[in-house]
């Protein structure tokens, strides 16, 4: 049976909420990681700020997933939405009164990062309340759209806001995003119909531990949480040494236009899995992905060209949706409703451990090691440099190919195998 237009229609609503919340996140998080950037000259200051604004929601994701099945999944994502733009509130007011200051950031996002814990395990089981099972990977597009919007929309327009008004005035666009999401849940609210929980009351150690026992169950899960971690490991260095290794080669408004032109690869992809109602041979799509996604990873790092960095990102984002559709459906149709907020918390929450670890090592191996390296005077200038080229940040490009590597080789074994991973998303 296809998913009633109803049905769809009130889905869509809260997901142009966290269409917005998404681009005031991406304009903010552009706007801060430049700012700190510009202050500290250091890559492990902005990988810094993306493990605060990642490390707490991730820590306390359980929790919120627990809660997701026991109470109201819509209030939850408006009180995730409105306490994140706290977090925001934060930081503008702390930079007011010391505007060089480091830790309000890191603070800050820290902050706002907890309230997600609430907002993002409501959201994801949400989606099963509103949608049958054949909305799934339609819905999946669209999530990952917005997803894409917060790195395509969120570079240009906060270039844009940068050259015309203070850092100041980008947060409070940011807050006023999270405002906005918070009130597209609260207006549809009574319309959408609960399913399992209920109002029974939160056993927390209880419900956590029936959690973990529900995932060690499943030997599908646990194969693809070993997978999932370390794919998450690489593309967490990638995200950790991106904006740092263009903006050494170009200036705010060109790392601007190349993190939005390499951001609209996903926002295809994501448009494409969107206009359809399924993911048709999910091992197949998944293996030869992870293929495109390795070959195009390493081409990212290969040159200090921003042109070639931005056709090679392009491509490389492009993939990431089929990725991430393939592995969400097949979480999704493997897990009970009831279980839903405390399965999505629990994955997140081993997988994403492979991001945290990225952004704890990856600036500190940017700044100590690797980028010393292939310096105009460092030790690789007249080998590895000759090939990749040479200065501030050409090492971390070198740790962008390795990593690279390291995803298509796996890849590779993967189609040659003939395995099947199937279930959670790397974004």
């Amino acid at each position: 049976m296809e998913p009633s237009r109803k049905s769809f229609s009130l889905f869509l609503v809260i997901w142009s909420g966290q269409l917005l919340s998404k681009i005031g996140s991406g304009i903010s998080a552009f706007a801060l990681g430049v700012h700190l950037l510009q202050t500290t000259g250091a890559t492990s200051a902005y990988s810094f700020l993306l493990m605060a604004a990642f490390l707490p929601s991730v820590l306390l994701a359980p929790v919120g997933g627990v809660i997701a099945d026991r109470k109201d999944r819509r209030l939850m994502m408006a009180t995730g939405d409105l306490g994140s733009s706290l977090g925001i509130g934060f930081v503008l007011g702390m930079l007011m009164l010391t505007p060089d200051a480091c830790w309000p950031i890191y603070l800050g996002a820290a902050i706002s990062s907890l309230f997600a814990a609430l907002q993002s395990p409501a959201f994801k089981a949400s989606i099963t309340d509103i949608l049958d099972e054949k909305a799934y990977a339609k819905a999946s597009g669209f999530v990952q759209l917005a997803e894409a919007s917060q790195y395509l929309l969120g570079p240009i327009l906060a270039a844009f806001l940068l050259s015309r008004f203070s850092l100041s005035a980008v947060l409070v666009v940011d807050m006023a995003t999270f405002a906005l999401a918070a009130l597209s849940v609260l207006v549809i609210r009574e319309r959408i119909v609960r399913q399992g929980g209920g109002k029974k009351p939160v056993d927390f150690w209880k419900d956590f531990t029936d959690g973990i026992r529900y995932i060690a169950d499943n030997q599908r899960v646990l194969h693809l949480l070993h997978i999932t971690t370390a794919i998450t490991f690489l593309v967490g260095i990638l995200q950790s040494v991106f904006v740092p290794m263009v903006l050494s080669v170009s200036d705010s408004g060109t790392l601007g236009a190349v993190q939005s032109i390499s951001a609209s690869g996903m926002l295809i992809g994501s448009f494409l899995i969107g206009m359809s109602s399924t993911t048709g041979e999910q091992g197949r799509v998944l293996s030869f992905s992870l293929v495109a996604a390795g070959f195009f990873y390493i081409l990212i790092g290969a040159s200090p060209n921003a042109v070639v960095i931005t056709c090679a990102a392009f491509c490389f984002f492009f993939t990431l949706p089929f990725v991430n559709a393939t592995l969400e459906v097949s979480f999704r149709q493997s897990i009970e409703d009831d279980m839903q907020g405390r399965a999505w918390s629990l994955i997140s929450l081993i997988t994403q451990t492979g991001m945290v670890m990225a952004f704890g090592i990856a600036g500190l191996l940017a700044d100590h090691l690797v980028n010393p390296l292939l310096t105009d005077a460092g030790r690789f200038s007249n080998s590895l440099g000759r090939l990749i080229g040479t200065g501030s940040s050409r090492g971390s490009g070198l740790m962008v190919m390795v990593c690279g590597l390291l995803l298509l080789l796996y890849a590779l074994v993967s189609v040659s195998r003939g395995r099947r991973p199937q279930a959670t998303s790397l974004g």
